[in-house]
């Protein structure tokens, strides 16, 4: 995750309360997206941006996550996520996730 964006989360966890914040991931590899996961939640593990040190503790998803999909139209995830669905590996995405979310996420949907 660049610098830019850990930068964008810090600026929506103070303006709306990281209790009112969600991140979904899009990533489509398990590894990156358990890095992401754990930097949004714990702080970011290469200690190199400002998410470093920094623990929010946010609600973290994957798009795949049944939580997230089951909000989603019907339509839209047709045209914009299905394809992607088949070729990458959907559950395991998710629970890459989950594990970070269960272990370090103060807060849920």
């Amino acid at each position: 995750m660049d610098l830019q964006n850990q930068q964008r989360i810090i600026d929506a966890a103070e303006k709306y309360g990281a209790e009112n914040c969600v991140v979904i991931l899009g990533s489509s590899d398990a590894e990156g997206a358990e890095i992401y996961a754990e930097t949004v939640a714990n702080g970011d593990p290469t200690f190199a941006g400002p998410l470093a040190g920094v623990s929010l503790g946010l609600a973290v998803y994957h798009v795949f996550d049944e939580d997230i999909r089951s909000e989603c139209n019907e339509a839209q995830w047709e045209e914009q996520i299905s394809m992607m669905e088949m070729v990458l590996e959907p559950d395991a995405l998710a629970a890459a996730v989950k594990g970070m979310r269960e272990e370090f996420s103060k807060f849920k949907l």
